[in-house]
């Protein structure tokens, strides 16, 4: 049975790591805002074993207009978990999340492998790919909830 749950930032790194910074220092996994109040991350278990995560940050993207935005960062499903609803079930997670909260629009840095992903989600590109510095090419997405 899958279960979601609000989980530490440190204990992200357990699919951080090995999905999102393969190869590189466990100090990689660390992103800016990891540890704020403002920032939550969510963990997806499947029997007691955390197969999934997702981290929402309080982040404000001057691309667009909306006060009350969230930012995705370090979406990732361990790749023999991969394909099977899990990265959906997480970021409807994040989505119903801001409902609550009140949010107008999440955004995030989508790599361009994921961007068909996102779409199917409803989730618009804006701009033109750009590189991220040791992790690759990525589009700029959003969604306005």
């Amino acid at each position: 049975m899958n279960t979601i749950k609000e989980i530490p930032s440190k204990e992200t790194y357990i699919v951080r790591h090995p999905v999102l910074r393969k190869g590189k220092p466990l100090e990689s996994c660390t992103f800016e805002g990891d540890d704020l109040e403002t920032t939550h991350h969510f963990g997806l278990f499947f029997d007691n074993e955390l197969i999934g995560i997702i981290s929402l940050y309080s982040k404000i993207n001057t691309t667009f207009a909306g006060e009350n935005q969230a930012q995705i960062r370090g979406m990732a499903v361990l790749e023999q978990h991969q394909k099977k609803g899990i990265g959906e079930a997480l970021v409807k997670h994040c989505e119903n999340y801001c409902l609550q909260k009140n949010m107008d629009l999440i955004w995030f840095n989508a790599r361009t492998a994921a961007v068909g992903f996102y779409q199917k989600m409803n989730y618009k590109t804006v701009g033109e790919a750009f590189d991220i510095k040791d992790v690759g090419e990525h589009y700029l997405m959003f969604k306005k909830l």
